[in-house]
């Protein structure tokens, strides 16, 4: 009877415990529900914010002007509105920089993830992510005061504001991300594949190239998405080094102007609010997210196609 008593006792207890616990669990449940609906909540905002101020625009300017036309210049008294020298300066700028950042960045999580002794990890990770926090006005400085005046004597008729330095400096800037998320994809493949490819013989490097590559190429193919978006989506850099003139060129070696660096220009200036010219910023805008909303789609094709693979 006493062992039944003290069983009848502790039984309320449990059921306390059990709700309590649900009750606990549902609540965070709701916190992480909320701070999702929260992100999609502002990205929401953002895009009706700018499609609603691009449609002011495009009352006033027609869209094929906007998509097809060579000259922007809607601050002087004979404005036009044609978007391309913006889009080329921000593509140039990009690819220069993935021509760097992408080969740079893969050879370093290579290395990183089948080669580099363990110490050497911890080292280098850190220095990484050191590089990766500097900030991008500085940058935007070290390629205007330093490795502009290095191009030049390999160029001599490079002028002082260009592209190139510009593109080279964001693709030394977007390293730190391209390198640590293609090393933590690579690190994520199972060691069977590895140890599978060493006793049919292969060596680390055709093991890492040929087997460890392919089956963390969804992950690495995220880490390229990311360097995209944030080279396209950078500001200072080619504020500083790229001249900030809005001429429609595909050459890297010519000063240009880039849709993020026109929108901090027009920004800091004294166009009167609602007028045509401050309304640039919001149709630029809204360039720039298409421009990386189609990245990001090709890279979640690229993923999923990959991913049905390996």
């Amino acid at each position: 009877m006493a062992v039944g008593s003290r069983t009848k006792l502790k039984h309320p207890g449990k059921l306390g415990y059990s709700f309590t616990r649900h009750l606990r669990e549902r609540f965070i449940e709701l916190l992480l529900f909320l701070a999702a609906l929260f992100s999609v909540g502002i990205t929401i905002a953002i895009v009706v914010m700018l499609v609603k101020e691009s449609l002011i625009f495009f009352q006033h300017v027609s869209i094929w002007e906007f998509l097809t036309g060579t000259q922007w210049t809607p601050l002087f008294d004979d404005a036009k509105y044609g978007i391309l020298p913006l889009l080329s300066g921000t593509l140039v700028s990009s690819m220069v920089a993935l021509l760097v950042a992408i080969p740079l960045g893969t050879i370093i999580a290579i290395y990183l993830s089948e080669f580099a002794p363990f110490s050497v990890r911890e080292v280098a990770k850190p220095f990484l992510e050191l590089l990766g926090g500097v900030p991008t006005i500085v940058y935007g400085y070290f390629a205007l005061l330093f490795v502009t005046p290095i191009l030049q004597i390999i160029f001599p008729e490079l002028p002082g504001f260009n592209l190139l330095s510009a593109g080279l400096v964001m693709g030394i800037m977007i390293i730190p991300y391209v390198s640590s998320l293609t090393e933590d994809a690579m690190r994520a493949v199972p060691m069977n594949l590895r140890e599978g490819s060493y006793a049919m013989g292969a060596t680390r490097l055709q093991t890492a190239v040929r087997v460890v590559m392919p089956a963390a190429f969804s992950g690495i193919a995220a880490a390229y998405i990311l360097g995209i978006s944030r080279a396209v989506g950078e500001t200072m850099v080619v504020a500083i080094a790229a001249g900030m003139q809005p001429n429609f060129t595909w050459n890297p070696m010519e000063p240009a102007a880039t849709i993020t660096a026109y929108i901090v220009q027009v920004s800091l200036g004294d166009l009167p609010h609602g007028s045509v010219g401050y309304q640039t910023i919001f149709a630029a805008g809204l360039t720039l997210l298409l421009l990386t909303l189609v990245f990001n789609i090709i890279g979640h094709l690229l993923r999923k196609y990959y991913r049905e693979i390996y």
